[in-house]
């Protein structure tokens, strides 16, 4: 029995080392990924803007951050960590500044006035559209929200949603799921780190509980048997 504990000992600590190797070897990846998206974002240079108290603004406007973070937080329900927004790193390289760039462009092109221009008389649905220049508020439409047939809203849908603006948001996109993915790295190499450190203290742990000098049986002791009478 001794010596099947100390078995099990032994395999313990070796399983526990091959879970602290695999979690040096996923934070090693992870951080290699870390640098490459912090290189990637220092050369786009894309930055968030900051008053002097450290609020985010817009244009110069608080109120116009203000309604971006509602758009991302309440339309979107996305959970913006706050820590990463910070005033003194503005560069966008963290989930939640990539969120807040991609909630920004989405707002004006949400909010943006288009103009059309009819070169000649348009007749869509029973309406006649007499040739020359149109104003259309976009009025929070999303790319999918305008008609394509109408003479107005499909050529407002086609400058609104430009290839850039989707372009821009894609990237973003991936810079979110990168930076995202990336601390789901760091979690996981923290599991298999803390899953090995306790096999293999464990593992040691019976090892040493049942080393050999306190396997020894006890002394017997003869006990004098009384005479009879």
């Amino acid at each position: 029995m001794i010596g099947r504990l100390r078995g099990l000992g032994f395999v313990l600590a070796v399983v526990g080392l091959a879970f602290v190797a695999a979690g040096g070897f996923a934070l090693i990846k992870t951080q290699q990924g870390y640098t490459s998206l912090q290189a990637l974002s220092a050369a786009q240079d894309v930055r968030l803007s900051y008053n002097e108290q450290g609020q985010l603004v817009d244009r110069g406007e608080t109120e116009e951050a203000q309604a971006i973070m509602s758009l991302l937080k309440n339309d979107w329900a996305y959970p913006v960590n706050e820590a990463d927004l910070n005033p003194n790193d503005p560069v966008v390289n963290t989930a939640t500044e990539y969120m807040y760039q991609m909630a920004t462009i989405t707002y004006h092109v949400t909010h943006g006035t288009q103009t059309i221009i009819l070169t000649e008389d348009v007749e869509y649905n029973g309406k006649t559209y007499p040739a020359g220049e149109y104003k259309f508020a976009v009025d929070g439409r999303y790319f999918s929200q305008f008609n394509r047939a109408d003479p107005i809203e499909g050529p407002a849908r086609d400058k609104a949603w430009s290839a850039t603006a989707h372009g821009l948001i894609a990237n973003l996109g991936v810079g979110t799921v990168t930076a995202t993915a990336l601390q789901m790295g760091l979690a996981i190499a923290a599991i298999f780190a803390g899953i090995g450190f306790l096999a293999l203290l464990s593992g040691l742990g019976l090892v040493w509980a049942v080393r050999p000098e306190t396997a020894k049986e006890p002394k017997r002791v003869t006990i004098p048997q009384p005479m009879p009478a």
